[in-house]
């Protein structure tokens, strides 16, 4: 966009603030319980900038304005900046892959985190060897770093017609699971939960085997949610 083309970032921070509704705003503060400044600007209408941002942006324009939008720390900025590199064909995409990256060590809320999350799944089922990095992840000792171990696998719950490589990255991503059984941090048990569940839909005698073994160790919220397609 021509008007982005000095400041793209400064140019972005002013498109959103016109959109603010500080009403939403102060609701949404509430609702995330993380301090930091939010607009009041819904999920749609940020996906349809993003749009409109991407189609005007070349690639190394997009992962510029996405990391000043995510070290602008606005909660809306930073779903913005997910949603820019939320597309399945990027060529090349190692430098989208290792922004994304670099933000898992910040996360500190749920709905941030999952936009992240969303376009890293994108650059992992292009090239699964990023896998061996994710599961660093799960050594953290943040939580929401080894959350997103499995956030960020979570299309491989979703195949109905996996292949054999498709199988074994699932079966590793359970055995991750299986490693988080004992952490009793509601985030934690609740991702375990929702891997499962989405597993249920499309394998569910591989997820119910998995909760056979392990359920009985998961809080009860937990199992519960995990089981809750299965019968």
């Amino acid at each position: 966009m021509s008007e982005l083309s000095d400041d793209p970032v400064g140019a972005c921070l002013s498109r959103l603030n016109a959109l603010a509704d500080p009403e939403r705003a102060a609701q949404a503060l509430v609702y995330h319980k993380v301090p930091r400044a939010y607009l009041g600007i819904a999920v749609p209408v940020l996906t349809e900038l993003a749009k409109d941002l991407r189609a005007q942006t070349d690639l190394e324009g997009r992962i510029a304005l996405a990391d000043g939008l995510w070290q602008s720390d606005i909660h809306e900025a930073r779903i913005l900046a997910a949603k820019l590199l939320t597309q399945a064909r990027i060529r090349p995409d190692e430098a989208v892959w290792r922004l994304i990256v670099s933000w898992v060590p910040t996360f500190d809320a749920w709905a941030i985190a999952d936009h992240a999350c969303d376009a890293g799944e994108r650059r992992l089922l292009a090239d699964p060897s990023r896998l061996d990095e994710v599961e660093e992840w799960t050594r953290s000792e943040h939580m929401w770093t080894r959350r997103a171990a499995l956030v960020i696998t979570l299309p491989w719950t979703k195949q109905n017609h996996p292949s054999e490589a498709d199988l074994a990255v699932r079966d590793r991503v359970l055995g991750w699971a299986a490693r988080y059984v004992d952490d009793r941090d509601w985030f934690i048990q609740k991702a375990i939960a929702w891997w499962l569940r989405d597993l249920g839909k499309h394998a569910p005698a591989r997820a119910r085997a998995f909760l056979d073994e392990y359920g009985a160790r998961l809080k009860p919220f937990a199992r519960k949610e995990a089981g809750r397609l299965l019968g």
